[in-house]
């Protein structure tokens, strides 16, 4: 059996106004998803368990069938992995962002003006990693550079207990109060001081200022955690397949759980993303002999963040044309029997501009279930089904008809 999970990350909302009080889902023209609502099992999922942070790494491990209550360490060391960094027992990552914040006397001062800084470009960042590592790096620390504005600042043989903020829940506040605190608070907030400090003048920022793009002004420290251990998905589930994903929390995921991490050309964390090669490699993948894809964009979250209505409304048209509807194609084709899974890991409500913990729409779809009334892929119309899976993680199990972990 061939078993594909469709995870369009944020892409569960709330009624916005300017949309006549719809969601982006209820907007959306999106035939190939509504058609896997009319089929197989529909409601709603909660991704986050109770009392845990609604994050896409907490959320995506459960859609990826792992107990994040169980099995959920941070999600720096997550993104450490895929990034090739070793972490031993004992060390401790921190997500890294580079971040435009206002002007100001200092940093308690700053409003968090863009939390990926303008998506400075790859390049661009690590010269700024560069620069920083000749103060950062230590025999305890160091900071590695990763894709645009994302990276990771390892504290060797240390200790957690930090408590951080994620940039993104705090767009357009100012950011004294959720400056770093707890275990190494003052290690922390320093070296977010100096590149405050420092940034603002040097060349790349200087450039980028002068071509009316963001600066990235500082970096923000957050997403602390130890090195994961989890079970392999082939030991817990009985197959073997591949992730598609343009974020490394998604690739160290997968990687952590032994699948293979297929890094698509042209496939990027935006609306910019070439949905379409996402959609080919999937399939590829399927053809190539793999008997589980999980197919991650990130598009829908990031315009979440950013409050781009049409943009999300946009993503979630073109993961519904481009990636679902193609992939549905070639496993009706094949002769072999199927299932799918369809769902956000989270909302990210576009007026909140930010995660939420909200329960999620889901639709599980094997061959030969037949379409019933119609309905739509919608919060509104899962809601109504009466469905309810109180706990996500266990969707791997009965999607590919194995007990849960």
């Amino acid at each position: 059996m061939k078993a594909v999970v469709f995870l369009g990350d944020g892409m569960a909302d709330r009624p916005v106004e300017e949309l006549g009080g719809m969601t982006p889902l209820e907007k959306a023209s999106i035939p190939h998803m509504d058609r896997l609502a009319q089929a197989g099992l529909f409601g709603l999922a909660r991704t986050v368990p109770e009392g845990m942070p609604p994050g896409s790494d907490t959320a995506n491990l459960s859609v990826f069938g792992y107990d994040p209550k169980k099995w959920y360490t941070g999600r720096s060391p997550l993104e450490a992995v895929s990034m090739g960094i070793e972490l031993s027992e004992g060390d401790v990552a921190y997500r890294c962002n580079f971040v435009t914040l206002s002007d100001a006397p200092s940093l308690e001062d700053a409003v968090m003006e863009d939390y990926c800084a303008g998506e400075i470009s790859t390049e661009e960042a690590r010269e700024l990693v560069d620069f920083l590592n000749d103060r950062f790096h230590t025999a305890r620390t160091h900071l590695f550079p990763g894709i645009t504005y994302r990276h990771c600042l390892v504290h060797y043989e240390a200790e957690t207990g930090a408590v951080l903020t994620p940039p993104h829940d705090i767009s357009g506040r100012p950011v004294r109060d959720y400056l770093p605190q707890g275990q190494y608070a003052g290690l922390l907030r320093s070296m977010m001081e100096y590149s405050y400090a420092v940034l603002r003048d040097h060349p790349v920022n200087v450039r980028r200022k002068a071509e009316g793009k963001a600066p990235a002004t500082a970096v923000w420290l957050w997403g602390e955690g130890r090195k994961p251990s989890l079970p392999g998905f082939a030991e817990l589930y009985g197959v073997r397949g591949s992730v598609i994903s343009a974020v490394d929390l998604v690739q160290g995921i997968g990687l952590c759980a032994g699948l293979r991490v297929i890094r698509v050309p042209g496939a990027t964390a935006n609306y910019h993303t070439d949905f379409a090669a996402k959609g080919r490699a999937a399939v590829d993948a399927l053809r190539g002999g793999d008997d589980f894809v999980y197919i991650h964009v990130e598009a829908p979250d990031e315009c979440g963040h950013r409050r781009e209505i049409n943009e999300k409304i946009y993503s979630i048209e073109q993961i519904d044309h481009k990636i679902v509807a193609p992939v549905l194609e070639y496993l009706e084709g094949s002769g072999e029997d199927y299932a799918v899974l369809l769902m956000p890991d989270h909302p990210t409500p576009l007026d909140l501009r930010t995660h939420t913990a909200d329960p999620v729409p889901f639709a599980l779809v094997r061959r030969g279930d037949r379409a019933g009334s119609p309905r739509r892929f919608t919060e509104k119309q899962a809601s109504q089904t009466g469905v309810f899976v109180s706990e996500a993680h266990t969707l791997m199990g009965r999607l590919l008809q194995r007990e849960k972990p």
